[in-house]
């Protein structure tokens, strides 16, 4: 009996020290509370909100709240932006080809007469200047050979009738024959020239120069080489020079025979361009309602470290006049001016230039549905979703604050902030980062994360 109401004793004094003991934890923590709650209502803990000018209905929670070093910073990438009412369009996103612009942007250079090709003077990829030799060729086209020598002939036979002119006025003045003689002369003289003239133009539509031609009557001699050049370009760039174009294909070799109208060259002028857009047949409505109203088109190109690059201000230059049988896809064309970033000359003098945009890249065109409107516009990775609420994440000088925000709108690229008092601009947030921020407090609660949760693609 003894041991067991020792037994009950010391079973007694235990829970009573326990009792004591929770008491005594649960009156400090109180104590704790209304220090903290003091500190709050007085700012000494909250000072960073004030200076940062918070409105006082935005209530700090610690639970919300994610002090972050620099070291921390640089690890997520994080990136602040300023929040600020901006213009804004919905839009909507089409995939795009670069094309070449139809009759602008390649031109063929063939032979105009049979020939031999004795000599290449450009190489595939220069840039061919306008009036720059590319080709020689000699001469085999029987019916150039016929022209010239017909031409000699016709020139030789006008030389005499000129001459026989001469002396016939001078006879005719002293009344030694009669005038009717000169006149015949005189007729005869008329006619030669103007089939002389004739075959002067005949020569020149063979592709032979002025200087060449000249150079006939003067050498009494048949052309036997010719020279092919690029042709003079009527395109000119901003500042008033011809545009640049590239040999973009080489189709003969030297000694090669070639025949009239045999291609031997391919040139290419890709200082602008077209992108083709490719729409669904319910998007005909929108993309005619942008074209008619003037509004901007951005094109968005994939980079190589998986970000974007935009190429803002476009304009729809028409609209295909029926929807593809097959696909039915509904084409529309924006006009690309074309940005030259390399410029080189080689060890030779052959110069070599390439361009940013090239036909085949393909993309992405952004196309306003409405007209635009003043909103609150972050990058989409800005906001973290969670269930039903979306929230961003506010800095504060020395840490971040979530703000849960009301997403009017959301595409690949941007969200649209309700301006319902809940984000006010002119505060900084994060704009790259916010999900790992999202990750870490997430950790410090001490709560799994959601797997749906942040990223949205």
């Amino acid at each position: 009996m003894t041991s067991r109401f020792q037994n009950l004793a010391r079973y007694t004094a235990s829970i009573i020290w326990a009792v004591v003991t929770v008491a005594a934890y649960t009156a400090c923590n109180h104590h704790h509370a209304e220090q903290d709650s003091h500190a709050h209502t007085d700012g000494k803990t909250c000072d960073l909100h004030d200076d940062a000018g918070e409105p006082p209905d935005h209530e700090h929670d610690d639970a919300a709240a994610l002090e972050i070093s620099r070291q921390a910073e640089a690890n997520i990438g994080l990136k602040l932006a300023e929040v600020k009412l901006q213009p804004f369009q919905r839009t909507v996103s089409v995939p795009a080809t670069v094309v070449q612009r139809p009759g602008k942007s390649q031109f063929q250079v063939t032979a105009t007469f049979t020939g031999l090709v004795t000599r290449i003077y450009c190489t595939q990829g220069e840039t061919a200047t306008p009036g720059m030799p590319l080709f020689e060729l000699q001469l085999t086209h029987e019916e150039l050979v016929q022209a010239q020598a017909e031409f000699m002939r016709m020139a030789a036979e006008l030389e005499f009738v000129d001459r026989e002119v001469e002396r016939i006025a001078k006879v005719a003045a002293g009344g030694a024959i009669a005038g009717k003689s000169l006149l015949s002369r005189q007729f005869e003289q008329k006619k030669l020239q103007a089939v002389l003239r004739a075959q002067r133009q005949r020569l020149l539509l063979h592709r032979l120069t002025e200087e060449q031609v000249d150079g006939i009557l003067k050498n009494q001699k048949l052309v036997r080489f010719t020279t092919v050049r690029t042709p003079m370009s009527k395109d000119e760039s901003s500042d008033g020079r011809p545009q640049p174009m590239q040999v973009q294909k080489l189709v003969v070799e030297q000694g090669q025979h070639v025949s009239a109208g045999d291609l031997l060259c391919v040139l290419a002028n890709h200082a602008e361009l077209d992108i083709q857009g490719r729409a669904f047949e319910q998007d005909i409505p929108v993309l005619a309602r942008a074209a008619k109203n003037g509004w901007p088109v951005t094109a968005v190109f994939q980079t190589t470290d998986k970000r974007s690059s935009k190429i803002p201000g476009l304009r729809i230059l028409y609209l295909a006049s029926e929807v593809d049988m097959k696909s039915r896809a509904f084409c529309f064309y924006v006009k690309l001016p074309n940005e030259m970033v390399r410029d080189t000359k080689n060890d030779r003098g052959r110069r070599f230039v390439d361009w940013r945009f090239k036909p085949g890249q393909r993309l992405r065109l952004q196309v306003p549905t409405e007209p635009a409107a003043e909103r609150i516009v972050l990058p989409v990775e800005a906001v973290v979703t969670e269930g039903t609420e979306a929230f961003v994440f506010e800095y504060h000088q020395d840490h971040f604050d979530r703000r849960n925000v009301h997403v009017t709108y959301r595409d690949q690229d941007h969200a649209v902030i309700d301006g319902d008092g809940s984000l006010t601009t002119g505060v900084k947030v994060a704009v790259a980062g916010a999900y790992q921020i999202y990750l870490s407090i997430k950790n410090n609660e001490g709560e799994g994360v959601d797997p749906h949760a942040g990223h949205h693609h």
